[in-house]
């Protein structure tokens, strides 16, 4: 079968070979063509030692020459020119202590994860294919090249990648695999948080965020995310929910659209209600306060996890927020708006959606309506422009000291008494109104 390569990934191989040196497209970019996904890299592997390639190409970058990768600079883009290698011991199960260039492209192909990432193709001797990637691609299926136990611990975070390939692709990983992930899933705590962060992110924005159940299965969340493990099992007994916390938490991550915050949030959401579980005299489950708490632990799991501020501070409002009691009132509505931030209503609107559908029946179509009938509330809202925060209140510092009142702790209780007043009656949202009623 014939890959389309980009015309500059075709230069650089052509440049290679008429400098007498062997060189394939590889990895992720030939499994991506062959499955017709639009590659997101164009990685080449070559005879060509490092060196040699710098002399070839006039642009090149020392990416990881240490480890035979050269960046070729053609105009204002990049392509990883790496020498087929051989690793040598994986003695901390994430790198290799030292690589071997190699000759032999075999050599290079059977040192990769998986079946399907460890094909090679070049325009004229067509795929190279010695382990069955291309079955596998057809069967649905990921499996380790060679010997699995031995590829995880070579690597750990591999054990992570299979299931990330698997949400992906929508691929089922194949019982060698699996049982190499089962028996070796301790060695993650060897990778570093960032890494396990990238890979869970990619594996719950997928299009089959469900796959995080075979991670739970196959132990890599006792692992990498206990607090997941911990709400797994509980059960919540009560009108409102048909599923145990973790199932209806995956059911959630389902449900919502596939951003990095959305989908966090999602699988977060319900994390303190472990904490918060209680029974009554009925045998009903209850899990009063779990949103805050629930809240405070998403912060410390994300920031064990190295995430940015901006995303750590969103999922946290999200969650503290998920189970407001709105209602179709658009006293409520601004209220709600003032707490959560304007900018996130729309998305706090779509996280209640979906934890309305991973819920029970009972009463999920009102609810479900209501969603929909708060949301066109929110929009007359925001298309009137009435007062939501400080800034957009008609009386400013300014305006106040104007009046005799000096800045400090006095003036912000009063402005926050205006506004607080305005959330309840936006039409009084006028200068004269409000200094007449709160400072005459």
């Amino acid at each position: 079968m014939d890959i389309c390569v980009p015309e500059k990934v075709a230069y650089i191989i052509k440049k290679l070979e008429q400098e007498g040196h062997e060189a394939y497209i590889v990895g992720g970019c030939v499994r991506d063509a062959l499955l017709k996904r639009e590659p997101e890299d164009w990685d080449i592997t070559t005879s060509a030692s490092p060196f040699q390639v710098k002399k070839i190409f006039r642009r090149t970058i020392d990416t990881g020459i240490q480890h035979g990768t050269v960046t070729v600079m053609l105009e204002k883009d990049g392509f990883e020119v790496t020498t087929y290698r051989i690793d040598g011991a994986y003695e901390d199960g994430r790198h290799p202590s030292s690589v071997q260039f190699t000759s032999n492209l075999k050599e290079d192909l059977k040192r990769r994860d998986f079946t399907i990432n460890a094909m090679a193709y070049n325009p004229k001797t067509g795929i190279v294919d010695l382990f069955g990637g291309q079955d596998d691609l057809k069967a649905g299926i990921i499996r380790c090249v060679g010997n699995a136990a031995e590829r995880f611990t070579e690597d750990a975070l591999r054990i992570l990648r299979a299931i990330r390939f698997a949400s992906q692709l929508g691929f089922q990983i194949e019982e060698q695999t699996q049982q190499g992930i089962r028996t070796l899933a301790s060695n993650l705590s060897k990778v570093s948080q960032e890494r396990i962060q990238v890979e869970m992110t990619k594996l719950l924005v997928s299009p089959h965020p469900e796959q995080l159940r075979i991670a739970y299965e196959l132990g890599v969340t006792a692992v990498i995310l206990p607090e997941l493990d911990a709400i797994m099992p509980l059960k919540q007994n009560n009108p409102y929910h048909c599923y145990t916390v973790g199932n209806h938490t995956i059911a959630m991550v389902e449900q919502i659209r596939a951003t990095k915050v959305l989908r966090w949030t999602a699988l977060l959401h319900d994390i303190g209600k472990l904490q918060t579980h209680k029974i009554d005299e009925n045998g009903q489950d209850h899990f009063y306060g779990h949103a805050e708490k629930s809240a405070v632990q998403a912060k410390q799991i994300l920031r064990r996890f190295k995430f940015d501020n901006d995303t750590i501070d969103k999922v946290s409002r999200l969650i503290l927020y998920h189970a407001y009691h709105l209602r179709r009132d658009k006293k409520i509505i601004r209220r709600c708006m003032n707490k959560i931030g304007v900018d996130l209503f729309e998305d706090l609107l779509e996280v209640m959606r979906a934890d309305t559908m991973a819920k029970s029946n009972y009463q999920q179509q009102e609810w479900l309506e209501d969603i929909i009938e708060i949301k066109k509330l929110y929009e007359e809202i925001v298309a009137d422009h009435e007062c939501i925060t400080l800034k957009q209140l008609d009386v400013n510092g300014q305006d106040l000291i104007q009046i005799g009142i000096l800045p400090g702790k006095q003036m912000g209780e009063l402005l926050n008494k205006m506004l607080d007043y305005v959330l309840e009656h936006p039409e009084a949202n006028r200068k004269e109104v409000l200094l007449d009623k709160f400072c005459s």
